[in-house]
């Protein structure tokens, strides 16, 4: 007879505000994380705090904010208002609670829940929130959600403002550290959407003073063609370039948050930047060739701002304001005239423009024919396809939290996936086979990826030939041997994407498998290394004698030893392109023609490594 499951009063709980955030706090920071990685939890933190100091600024109050990270304490200082002091305790932990919800106050600002800063709270190990204001200040101290210090509110000559100081709980964001790598592009884009903000941080001075176009000419990859066309009204600012690379490039705001998933505002720009173009120029062109090689960047302010998750990574207002038009009637009007007024007044730019859109015009009609073969022969592969272990679940699907987790394992040769295949969790990883070395593509034309099969076969597993909006894989990860010929298809595989799809790194889908090269066991134990460092550790720790196997390929590592390094304890690194990089310039070098410079090039650094 099956036991009766009780059920009654004893069974029901009410949480601690604190408590609901740190039992759920995927539904205020995404995930905790260590640091490692730009939408880890303590950069939620960072956000959270910092987007009250830039409403303020918004509002018109506080031009310069300071910000220190030294060991995992951050401490954000404004220069506002200041929180009304007899309302500090109550705004930085009292849920739904705030100066927000007055939209004459905060119009138009990013957090309108007054949950924010109590995630920060609650999920900090220590906060302390201390406001001044008009000659007074009241401190409010925290330990995880709980008040640990509340004082009497005094006296003070410090100016007005709000200073927070919080240490993310290590218990939750285990043995986390802040990156300049993911804080400092946040910084960055604060200024470029707050034109004549400035922000200090552990010494560096971030200041813009052209916005947008600014932002385009700190993050393109490649040189503008023509001059960045920087447009500006209530409410609204564009900015347009193009420049000579396949793919589109996007940056996205709404009320200063970055949203990197997009959202209506960003459909409707797209959507409009094309038929403007085509309506200028009165030619029939295709959508795609208008956009091919765009780089843009667009900034809203909507009231009361509706994003689809906490984390706000993507718009979902469908109005500008409860009295406004439509997000795309406002942006449409806007660029409608005056991009259209600005090419009429500039006929260097437009001349300029339309030349790049005839120009990819024409090499879309050139690769036509063979591209509707490849696709035919792609599509037949994909039927009986024995280079695509593919996997139940896809990222192009939209629905569900896990997948973010879903990826594709980019091997060489039939052990190596062989292995992976066998490791590999079914429902989000998939896995494709490489034939020997690729074909290296640096300065060769779009239409090698549709003769070539292997990189035909791997564009159609992707499904990227339009773009990413139909991308099947959170991750494309790179598993190659850790030897030189590894390293050559890895760096050939890089050079592809980076020649034909670089938005899959642009938008961080590309990783290199980081996987062991030495296995140091005794009989009690095995230890697994992936440096040489790690490998005398392992010795040491084992004593005399250990059994050391030097992994020099990934077929060697049976099937049931992979799934420790493709599990949840995988180490990807990320390949990542900056400005900085000089991509075009890196890529002459390295996969260019040059060969005797690349060849005394490598003969000045070479190192030898000793045998183990």
């Amino acid at each position: 007879m099956e036991q009766e499951i009780k059920y009654d009063d004893s069974n029901i709980k009410s949480l601690e505000w604190w408590e609901h955030i740190r039992l759920r706090p995927g539904m205020y920071i995404g995930k905790f994380g260590d640091g490692s990685a730009a939408d880890d939890g303590i950069y939620v933190l960072l956000k959270e705090v910092m987007d009250n100091s830039i409403d303020e600024y918004m509002m018109g109050f506080g031009k310069t904010i300071d910000i220190t990270i030294e060991d995992g304490v951050v401490t954000i200082r404004d220069y506002g208002r200041g929180i009304p002091l007899k309302s500090v305790v109550d705004a930085s932990s009292k849920m739904n609670t705030g100066g927000k919800y007055d939209s004459e106050a905060f119009k138009k600002s990013v957090g309108m829940n007054g949950v924010g800063i109590k995630a920060v709270n609650a999920l900090s190990s220590s906060m302390l929130v201390q406001s001044f204001r008009d000659g007074q200040t009241k401190a409010v101290e925290y330990s995880r959600g709980r008040i640990a210090e509340n004082p009497n509110i005094t006296t003070t000559s410090e100016p007005n403002g709000t200073l927070i100081h919080f240490i993310p709980d290590n218990e939750l964001f285990k043995d986390y550290r802040f990156s300049d790598q993911f804080v400092e592009p946040l910084l960055k884009n604060y200024v470029f959407l707050n034109a004549g903000l400035i922000i200090n941080y552990n010494g560096k001075k971030f200041f813009s003073k052209n916005g947008l176009e600014d932002l385009l000419n700190e993050n393109m990859t490649s040189e503008p063609l023509y001059p960045i066309i920087h447009l500006q009204g209530d409410d609204i600012e564009i900015a347009i370039t193009h420049s000579n690379q396949y793919g589109e490039e996007y940056y996205s705001f709404a009320n200063g948050q970055y949203t990197t998933q997009g959202g209506t505002h960003l459909s409707a720009f797209k959507e409009t930047i094309s038929r403007v173009i085509k309506e200028y120029y009165n030619k029939n062109f295709e959508y795609s060739d208008i956009r091919m090689g765009i780089s843009a960047a667009v900034a809203i302010k909507v009231q009361e701002p509706v994003f689809e998750s906490q984390t706000k990574t993507k718009l979902g207002s469908k109005d500008i304001g409860p009295e406004g038009p439509t997000v795309a009637k406002f942006i449409g009007d806007f660029v409608k005239k005056e991009l259209d007024n600005f090419l009429h007044k500039h006929a260097d730019i437009s001349e300029t423009m339309l030349k790049k859109i005839t120009d990819s015009e024409k090499e879309r009609k050139a690769i036509a024919g063979v591209s509707k073969l490849a696709k035919e022969r792609a599509k037949k592969a994909n039927l009986h396809n024995k280079k695509l272990r593919d996997c139940r679940l896809h990222y192009s699907d939209q629905k569900g939290d896990n997948l973010k987790d879903t990826c594709i394992f980019i091997t060489e040769g039939d052990s190596a996936s062989g292995s992976i295949t066998q490791s590999r969790d079914p429902n989000f990883q998939a896995v494709f086979s490489l034939r020997g070395k690729p074909l290296n593509t640096f300065g060769l034309t779009k239409k090698i990826v549709y003769e070539n099969e292997e990189f035909n076969l791997l564009q159609a597993a992707l499904n990227i030939e339009d773009g990413l909006e139909s991308l099947r894989y959170n991750k494309v990860i790179i598993a190659t041997d850790a030897d030189v010929d590894g390293m050559h298809i890895r760096l050939l595989i890089i050079t592809f994407f980076l020649q034909f799809f670089p938005d899959l790194i642009r938008n961080n889908h590309v990783f290199i498998l980081q996987t062991p090269l030495f296995r140091v066991r005794n009989k009690k134990e095995t230890i697994y290394c992936y440096l040489e460092e790690e490998r005398l550790k392992a010795v040491e720790k084992l004593g005399p004698n250990p059994e050391i196997t030097r992994f020099k390929g990934l077929g060697e590592i049976s099937p049931q030893e992979f799934k420790y390094f493709i599990g949840k304890d995988v180490r990807l690194d990320p390949v990542t392109m900056k400005k900085s990089d000089a991509v075009k310039e890196m890529l002459e070098f390295y996969m260019g023609k040059n060969t005797m410079e690349r060849q005394n090039f490598i003969i000045n650094n070479l190192v030898v490594e000793e045998d183990i």
